[in-house]
């Protein structure tokens, strides 16, 4: 009896007569992990390296035997090569059996015969077998079901799956030592391979021995180039294979077009046949793509990262033009969408280059019919001077770089061109949006064209021009419709930097108002109204007189949009312009600009001399609507125009350029005073549309008006303009209303000047707010 109160077994020890013959059967055998102490709490642990542990081989079934009569000690070569089998169980499995026995004498001195061990019949050993792939660790229950089932013992059912754990465990860890020595062997011979390669050297080109030391560094560096350059060249013959279509499979294998498209859960846009593959330009456009490649802004490795980028940004304009739910999230309290970004960043990669920090992100969608037909729209939106004359209020400033491709077989699908703009909100508080960015143009099937703009800041080092804000990808989809309208979808996503607004007009700019995908469509909408009537037979007007042409009437709309073209650039000019001097006095208020300039210099159509500019934005708690309502009301006028003199306006001319009778160019004229023969004539212009409205206007002299309404040249008139754009605010419950005024102001001192401009604007908003019986 051990200390612990627990009785200690010794181990059996086998008659020396029978160690030769057992040495020679067990000769053959290794040792085994123990049966585990949670299986059989009862008995001990054999170490794994006891030699007195001896597994069972390893495609043998474990079996469970009992002790029978101990006298039938001799056998027949038959159950001797039997017992072979049954004495190859673990020490585990014979300590239990011995704990069957009952003999726990640790006093018996005299060494044990050997016992009689029975085999499970086939059927015991199928019985097991099942359970154990269905459970390998059976519970009492399952065991005592088994035992009563197979008429065993519950422990010889316990120690057989025990026993069968351990020969299943065994054969794992072989086979994952197979497979380690495997890998083992063949790290060893790549190790081997390369040291032999190390030590004898071959040259990859002629097979023979390489001589490092007979190349020079330089020629080195030159093989590096070299290597490199065939690698760009087959980078860019496989872009241009993708930009120019299938014709350049030959020189490269072109690359596959991404299936962006097939993310779409639904068409907002219902582009029938649109698919991502274009219709193939003629491999003719290929030296047009190469040709300014010496004296180009970009060198090669840029050209094709700009090429790439071009192709990134088409898809994804479409897909984001596809695409509805869960991407576009319908607003609670407009008709609008707004962008869920979570989706956005889940199925689109970013390819503008990183965030930068102070920037915050922009983004609208539009979709509306424009009265122009497809083709038409797309060379106006890829020539940058008519894109610019197009939507000459927001665009202050534009200029293509370089063109880099200019379309195939005459059209303008393919056309790519790095280009840069200043965008500009009709206010002196906002900065203009200066942005660099390439523009692409890429037809579809079935008539759809997709103009996608991306910026370039992150590729191109040799752009000069400070960028303050970043185009992801932007643009538009044209759908060519069967009346000789198009469906366009406009998309607006960029990137500002938010503080250099004013405070007044962040709100503006964060609704898309200002510079988003609404206001983008409404002033191409309204514009090609007033293409579609000034480009037609008959244009509808109202004259008093009787005597004006067809001619004369285009002459007038020319010399009214070259007016409001000049009231834009003059209110929303940056003080740093090089032509502007920027004055400043005590008395002027923080939030009014006033600048002058010497004109006439080089333009004839303004009057000589120095012009002063002075511009503010203020807000006014009155609806859009009602205060153009005001401001366009010729019975109203003379509450607010200091050039009306008090005295009531009467309209001559009134020119409808769009189906909103609102948008029209008028000339006006005021009641002659008793010391005039004729009062003064005034040319205005009218703007309306759903993303603000704009009345601009100027004193027009007489002769110059009559020479300009028989159909003569307009661009010689002088003309000085003045007005207001309003812009909504609060949800179209408020305004933002732009004050614009220039004048003359030759003689005058620089106080003087804006003691001037400062009291001509003050008063001019207040006359407006008490007119319309405003309250503070």
């Amino acid at each position: 009896m051990s200390i612990d109160g627990r009785r200690s077994r010794r181990p059996q020890i086998t008659p020396q007569s029978s160690w030769p013959s057992m040495a020679a059967s067990f000769s053959f055998l290794n040792t085994s992990p123990a049966m585990s102490s949670q299986d059989s709490p009862t008995a001990s642990c054999t170490p794994l390296n006891s030699p007195e542990t001896l597994p069972p081989p390893a495609d043998a079934h474990p079996h469970c035997y009992c002790p029978s009569d101990p006298e039938q000690s001799d056998m027949d070569s038959e159950n001797r090569n039997d017992e072979l089998d049954e004495r190859c169980e673990s020490r585990s499995v014979r300590d239990n059996v011995e704990a069957l026995s009952g003999d726990d004498n640790d006093q018996d001195q005299n060494p044990r015969k050997r016992k009689k061990y029975h085999r499970h019949t086939p059927q015991q050993i199928q019985e097991l077998e099942t359970l154990f792939k269905e459970c390998p660790h059976p519970d009492e229950k399952q065991r005592q079901e088994l035992s009563k089932k197979l008429s065993l013992d519950s422990r010889q059912v316990k120690f057989w799956f025990q026993n069968r754990r351990t020969q299943m465990k065994a054969q794992i860890d072989r086979h994952e030592n197979s497979i380690l020595r495997h890998e083992n062997d063949k790290l060893r011979t790549q190790n081997m391979q390369i040291r032999e390669a190390m030590r004898n050297p071959i040259c990859n080109n002629c097979g023979g021995p390489a001589m490092l030391g007979d190349i020079s560094l330089e020629e080195q560096h030159l093989r590096v180039e070299n290597a490199r350059l065939k690698e760009e060249l087959t980078r860019l013959c496989s872009l241009a294979s993708r930009f120019l279509g299938p014709s350049m499979s030959s020189m490269a294998n072109p690359i596959s077009p991404s299936l962006l498209l097939e993310l779409g859960v639904g068409s907002n846009v219902d582009f029938a046949g649109l698919s991502s593959v274009w219709v193939a330009p003629n491999i003719t456009a290929m030296p047009d793509l190469f040709s300014t490649m010496t004296n180009s802004l970009v060198s090669a490795s840029e050209r094709s990262m700009l090429l790439e980028l071009a192709m990134a940004a088409v898809e994804e304009l479409v897909g984001m033009a596809q695409m509805k739910e869960p991407l576009w999230i319908p607003m609670i309290d407009s008709t609008g969408e707004t962008l869920n970004f979570e989706v956005y960043h889940q199925g689109f990669q970013r390819i503008t280059g990183v965030p930068l920090m102070g920037y915050v992100p922009e983004v609208s969608r539009e979709t509306r019919m424009v009265a122009m037909n497809s083709l038409a729209l797309v060379d106006t939106l890829m020539n940058v001077n008519a894109w610019a004359d197009m939507f000459h209020c927001i665009i202050a400033k534009s200029a293509t770089m370089e063109i880099i491709s200019s379309g195939t077989n005459g059209t303008k699908n393919g056309a790519l061109q790095l280009m840069n703009a200043e965008l500009r909100v009709l206010s002196p508080l906002v900065e203009t949006r200066k942005v660099n960015f390439l523009r692409f143009c890429k037809e579809y099937t079935n008539g759809i064209w997709a103009i996608a703009d991306v910026s370039v800041d992150h590729i191109i080092s040799s752009t000069s021009s400070y960028s303050n804000c970043r185009l992801l990808p932007t643009g538009c989809v044209v759908q060519e419709m069967s009346n000789g309208y198009s469906k366009v979808t406009w998309i607006v996503h960029a990137e500002y930097v938010e503080a250099q607004v004013h405070q007044l007009l962040r709100s503006l700019l964060r609704s898309g108002l200002a510079l988003g995908a609404g206001r983008w469509l409404a002033t191409l909408q309204r514009t090609c109204e007033s293409i579609a009537i000034l480009m037609s037979p008959s244009i509808s007007a109202h004259d008093e007189s009787g005597a004006m042409t067809a001619i004369g009437q285009r002459s007038m709309m020319k010399l009214a949009q070259r007016m409001t073209n000049a009231f834009c650039a003059a209110v929303c000019t940056a003080p740093a312009s090089p032509e502007w001097s920027r004055l400043e006095s005590d008395g002027t208020a923080e939030d009014v600009r006033v600048l002058t300039r010497r004109s006439g210099i080089n333009d004839p159509g303004e009057p000589a001399g120095i012009v002063l500019t002075a511009a503010t934005t203020t807000w006014i708690a009155i609806p859009p609507e009602r205060l153009l309502d005001f401001l366009r009301d010729d019975a109203s006028r003379s509450k607010w125009d200091i050039l009306s003199d008090g005295r009531p306006m009467v309209e001559m001319v009134h020119i409808a350029k769009g189906q909103d009778a609102s948008n029209a160019v008028s000339l006006l004229r005021t009641t002659a005073s008793d010391s005039e023969q004729t009062g003064m004539l005034i040319l205005q212009e009218t703007s309306i549309d759903a993303s603000g409205a704009m009345l601009v206007y100027a004193p027009v002299d007489l002769a110059a008006m009559h020479l300009v309404m028989n159909g003569g040249e307009a661009s010689y008139v002088g003309i000085l303009p003045s007005g207001f754009a309003v812009l909504p605010d609060g949800g179209g419950t408020a305004s933002l209303l732009t004050v614009g005024f220039q004048i003359l102001v030759n003689g005058q001192t620089p106080e003087n000047s804006v003691e001037t401009a400062n009291n001509l604007i003050s008063g001019t908003i207040q006359k407006i707010k008490d007119g319309l019986q405003y309250d503070n």
